[in-house]
């Protein structure tokens, strides 16, 4: 049975994505309070398999994860990219009136912002986590008290389901990427069903004039297409940044050319994973 950790607990998106992308599988989740004790787990125990949120389509990317993954070593492996539905729940038996304060997660509250506003006598209270705000409701019997997270999370704490899609856009997915303990990495792939045709690097640049373009010019003449490009400051060093690229391709052979040939141009490159683009719920 494998072993996958996750950040948040039972019916959170982080289990229901670990779930779609290890289906068919059994596996047993090791639920962490935070990203960081997500690599201790890994660290820890190196048949471990850590499933993390590095992006959504709204909120945007999650830079701390991409720091945490570059410093702990381990290795991406695969993704999976969750369509991220909310619901409006509450205990068995209450209703609508009787809801006064709802709970859930900054970023979820964030993307029900136009669902909120439709209700402006309910409070809004921020929690850790979205499965974990109806589990409190539930265990500790909050009257008034609604959470929004998933529907999963509303069947799995015995929750009634006053609304769903209350998500302000609907075209809202989390990419989730899978990662392991480096020795894991070529037993994982050998379970892979198809090539490799995405890989996620980190790099930085001298401070010098077209540093940059020159990288991306050598990517574009290998035909390897650039999916995101993200830039963090280097703390300690001023105005030097890291930047952390997702690249997909058709060729692993132009795929290795290009990297060879961008490696003079840049400074501490560090490859984080190459896997097979992310498999989705839609």
């Amino acid at each position: 049975m494998r072993k996958v950790a996750i950040q948040g607990i039972l019916g959170s998106y982080h289990d229901i994505a670990a779930h779609k992308y290890f289906e068919g599988e059994e596996i047993e989740l090791i639920c962490c309070a935070n990203f960081e004790d997500v690599f201790s787990a890994i660290k820890k125990d190196s048949q471990t398999i850590g499933m993390l949120a590095i992006e959504n389509t709204i909120a945007g990317s999650l830079l701390h994860n991409n720091e945490l993954l570059r410093q702990s070593g381990a290795q991406i492996v695969g993704e999976y990219k969750l369509r991220i539905s909310h619901s409006f729940v509450c205990l068995p038996d209450e209703d609508w009136a009787d809801i006064t304060e709802v709970n859930s997660h900054p970023i979820a509250l964030m993307q029900c912002r136009e669902f909120l506003g439709q209700h402006p006598g309910i409070k809004v209270v921020e929690g850790e986590d979205t499965a974990r705000s109806a589990e409190i409701i539930q265990q500790e019997h909050l009257k008034g008290h609604a959470a929004i997270c998933s529907k999963a999370a509303a069947e799995r704490y015995g929750m009634k389901v006053l609304q769903e899609g209350i998500e302000t856009n609907k075209h809202n997915f989390t990419r989730f990427l899978v990662v392991a303990d480096p020795w894991q990495v070529d037993e994982l792939n050998r379970h892979r069903s198809k090539d490799v045709n995405k890989a996620s690097m980190v790099f930085t640049l001298p401070h010098t004039e077209g540093s940059l373009s020159q990288v991306l010019s050598i990517l574009s003449f290998y035909r390897i297409n650039l999916t995101k490009i993200q830039s963090l400051p280097i703390i300690g060093r001023e105005w030097e940044y890291q930047f952390y690229v997702d690249v997909v391709f058709d060729n692993v052979l132009r795929y290795k050319q290009s990297i060879a040939a961008i490696t003079p141009l840049t400074k501490e490159l560090k490859i984080l994973g190459e896997y097979e683009d992310g498999k989705s719920n839609v």
